[in-house]
């Protein structure tokens, strides 16, 4: 049986800035106003906390043993209007917590020194990081989603090794700064060893902020290729030779454009394949309306008389005011259903 340390009782009873105050200046009542703001987000980290061991409590008694297990932690959430997605986010926010207290990176009365944002980026950090935070917030530190991000971009600025020796010398010295090196790792971590080689030689040989800068850019642009490529349908069983376009794209300099050509066509094949299921829906239901109704119903036969654009073969749709915009015509052809 694991004891878990009640939080202590206590009001939340803010006293807020009167916004008619003149006598008071715009910094003060900034700063008053964050500091009750901080408040809050305190109090809501450890509700939640507390809410995913109940919630965790609730699912592992209604998961001991019979047909249907699980189903009465189901009902549960549902007569408290919890949906399943928030309901497992918040348990997993308290065996984070949990976690952190166990392995003692934290202590239970450290909990109320963090934001909910900052305590989320701390489970997710690398232990190293999550150890820094803890001191800090052993001294009294208020700890906040900005905090964590930096000595998250510290640590990853001379500790990956993904990064060339230079660039974590020079990192370590303070020559770069770590908030340009740390997404230059982020999307290192996207690609493929062989795209990576490439960029890291490139900020090898030339350790500055502006080639740091520009090899990022190049990485976002390159892992967005390569993840949009293999989204495309219409490009699987070709003979398209997809690591030549992308060579011949780096060399002209436009991967940016060929990566949002892709994206876009991507998207635009989703968005067919949802029009195609709409269109068949459409179509079955005008027919099944057309065997209801009858001569005695004139005006639901008008009414798919007027569907007709959208429930035949030539879909028809017009782009702004009806009267002198643009129609938009779509030909629909089905091969038929798959043998």
């Amino acid at each position: 049986m694991t004891v878990l340390a009640a939080p202590p009782d206590a009001s939340l009873d803010l006293e807020l800035p009167d916004p008619s105050d003149e006598a008071l200046t715009e910094g003060d009542f900034q700063q008053q106003v964050d500091q009750a703001w901080l408040v809050c987000d305190r109090f809501d980290l450890q509700t939640e906390i507390w809410r995913g061991r109940i919630l965790r409590v609730v699912r592992d008694r209604e998961k001991r043993g019979g047909e249907g297990r699980g189903m009465g932690f189901l009902n549960w959430l549902k007569d408290r209007e919890i949906t399943k997605s928030r309901a497992y986010a918040l348990i997993e926010l308290a065996n984070s917590a949990d976690a952190l207290v166990d392995e003692g990176i934290l202590e239970t009365d450290t909990l109320s020194r963090f934001s909910k944002r900052a305590f989320v980026e701390t489970s997710q950090s690398a232990p190293e990081v999550q150890q820094l935070i803890g001191d800090a917030a052993r001294n009294g530190q208020r700890i906040t989603r900005q905090q964590v991000r930096q000595l998250t971009d510290e640590w990853t600025a001379v500790s990956s090794d993904l990064l060339p020796e230079p660039v974590r010398q020079k990192a370590a010295e303070n020559r770069l700064p770590a908030k340009a090196i740390a997404p230059f790792v982020r999307e290192l971590e996207k690609l493929p060893e062989i795209h990576q080689a490439p960029l890291q030689e490139e900020v090898a040989l030339q350790p500055d902020l502006n080639t740091l800068k520009e090899m990022t850019a190049a990485a976002r642009y390159l892992s967005r290729y390569l993840e949009a490529a293999q989204q495309v349908r219409t490009l699987n069983n070709t003979t398209l030779d997809l690591e030549q376009a992308l060579n011949e794209a780096q060399r002209l300099d436009i991967l940016n454009l060929v990566s949002d050509l892709l994206s876009q066509s991507a998207q635009l094949e989703q968005a067919i394949a949802k029009l195609y299921t709409s269109w068949r829906r459409v179509s079955s239901l005008s027919d099944r309306l057309y065997v209801e109704s009858g001569a005695s119903t004139p005006n639901l036969r008008s009414l798919l008389q007027h569907l007709q654009t959208l429930s035949g073969t030539l879909i028809s749709l017009p782009l702004g005011d009806i009267q002198s915009g643009r129609v938009i015509q779509l030909q629909v052809v089905d091969d038929g259903e798959p043998a």
